[in-house]
């Protein structure tokens, strides 16, 4: 062994300061439990002035996914994620994909044989089963080999695995920030594979030796890694390295939209995914603020608050405020966060985040988006809810001519008829078409008519929209709709009256 290497190594690792960091694996999109370790693994090292790191675990290379790493950098810039040292950005310990750090891996785990903490195995025994947990416990007979005997075979060049020897007999108590202490039987944990066949790591080593190199100080997970937890900490140990603070969070639970059943979230379930919240028109600031609600909550005077921008989050977040408790996804909750931060939007802001909504319906360039979008603001709780709501503009949409019926506005079919006769040559005969124009004229003819401005107004909109429920009044849809077209509308809606 090289001990001036492993010198070298330590010398390089960044001490005083909190570091963290996100560590997905490139094999698809960003579900909503990664976002939430990505996002409290920031939360921890942004409170605290540390350093939050990027690195990109792809050890795993049956399951990668072409594309999916520049996935995690647009979603994570997407989200104000930003990353201190990275692939893309590099750093003092660099490289920060696992691929790229494969010689390290080897050394390391060779270093656990010397110690006497790992062993190499020869068995045939399939690593796919080993990772589903799909094989009963049982003494490795590679576990006792002469290590001068393991020695040869190695050097003879017959194909190895190198595995954790956990101690037969005791136990391992390790210690994290939101369950405590947890102690397991070292008879209930199995030797584990460290370094595969083919040279790479496993998930789990490569874990270990990463967060130890880069100075990591607080890791993030989900509370379904607490069973590997005592594996880590005996490799810590072994290594003699400081342990990390765990962080482990609760699951995040959904109703089966199905079967209506409890369940964890999961991307195998066809649960959404970052975008899959996008593309049906979620915020992304709604988005993250509501996904730092699921399994964390703000304490004292802030106990109540629902609604942070991300540097709030940033000044208010503790480890203290995470729950054991399973957190309830529930897209009615995140449809009104999400119809919150719609109206707070300012116009000019919500105009530029909806045009492309609007124009899915509205093709005609005639027709200003900023102007439609002005009748959106308050009356949409996602932007995908817009094409529906808009898409009279482009083409008046076959009606009933029961439409013209309100008993509240005190219309029917004869009412209606009257109302159209007066508003058309009103209408025809305005000098200019204006907000102020349109809105002064039909008010001031309902006055001379001696019609509540409701009957007037009704069968006005019903004709120039063609639908029961639209955004905005009479008034703003003839105003965008133009004077030439809103005729030409309120003459085919006379027409369906006769």
């Amino acid at each position: 062994m090289d001990k001036q290497w492993f010198d070298d190594m330590e010398a390089r690792i960044p001490h005083g300061e909190v570091r963290t960091r996100f560590a997905p694996s490139p094999t698809g999109y960003m579900h909503v439990g990664n976002l939430r370790t990505a996002l409290y693994t920031w939360l921890i090292a942004r409170h605290a002035g540390g350093k939050f790191l990027l690195r990109i675990e792809d050890t795993d290379q049956g399951r990668l996914v072409e594309g999916a790493v520049d996935v995690i950098y647009a979603t994570m810039r997407r989200c104000g994620l930003t990353w201190d040292e990275g692939p893309d950005l590099g750093g003092p310990v660099g490289p920060y994909i696992q691929t790229e750090r494969r010689p390290l891996y080897k050394k390391y785990a060779e270093l656990l044989v010397e110690k006497g903490a790992a062993y190499y195995c020869f068995c045939e025994k399939t690593e796919s089963k080993e990772d589903s947990g799909q094989f009963e416990r049982s003494d490795d007979p590679c576990r006792d080999l002469d290590p001068a005997e393991a020695k040869a075979r190695v050097e003879a060049g017959e194909p190895y695995v190198i595995r954790q020897r956990i101690p037969k007999e005791g136990q391992t108590t390790f210690h994290d920030a939101v369950y405590g202490d947890i102690t397991v039987d070292n008879a209930e944990l199995d030797d584990q594979i460290l370094l595969k066949r083919d040279g790479l790591p496993t998930y789990n080593f490569a874990n270990v030796v990463d967060d130890h190199l880069m100075g990591i100080t607080h890791v993030v997970r989900g509370a379904e890694y607490l069973s590997s937890a005592p594996k880590y900490d005996l490799l810590y140990r072994a290594f003699g390295w400081e342990i990390p603070t765990y962080v482990h969070c609760s699951s995040i639970m959904i109703a089966d939209p199905e079967t209506g059943t409890v369940r964890k979230m999961s991307k195998r379930h066809g649960d959404p995914s970052y975008e899959d919240l996008m593309a049906q028109g979620y915020l992304n600031e709604a988005v993250v603020n509501y996904v730092s609600l699921l399994g964390w909550a703000p304490r004292g005077e802030l106990a109540e608050r629902e609604f942070f921008t991300l540097n709030e989050l940033a000044e208010v977040f503790d480890i203290e405020g995470v729950s054991k408790s399973p957190a309830a996804f529930d897209m009615a909750k995140l449809t009104y966060f999400n119809a919150s931060y719609l109206r707070a939007m300012a116009p000019e802001d919500f105009a530029k985040a909806a045009e492309p909504w609007i124009r899915q319906a509205v093709k005609n360039p005639a027709y200003d988006a900023a102007d439609i979008a002005a009748l959106l603001q308050a009356r949409c709780e996602k932007l995908s809810d817009i094409p529906e709501k808009v898409d009279f503009f482009d083409q008046l949409p076959e009606y009933d001519a029961e439409l013209f019926t309100n008993k509240k506005s005190k219309t029917d079919a004869e009412v209606s008829k009257r109302m159209l006769e007066a508003a058309i040559p009103m209408l025809e005969g305005l000098p200019d078409w204006t907000q102020d124009t349109v809105h002064d004229g039909l008010i001031g003819l309902a006055e001379q008519l001696g019609v509540k401005n409701a009957t007037l107004m009704w069968p006005v909109r019903i004709a120039a929209a063609g639908k029961a429920v639209t955004p905005g009044g009479a008034v703003e849809i003839c105003r965008i709709l133009g004077k030439d077209e809103t005729i030409r509308r309120l003459k085919l809606g006379l027409d369906k009256l006769n």
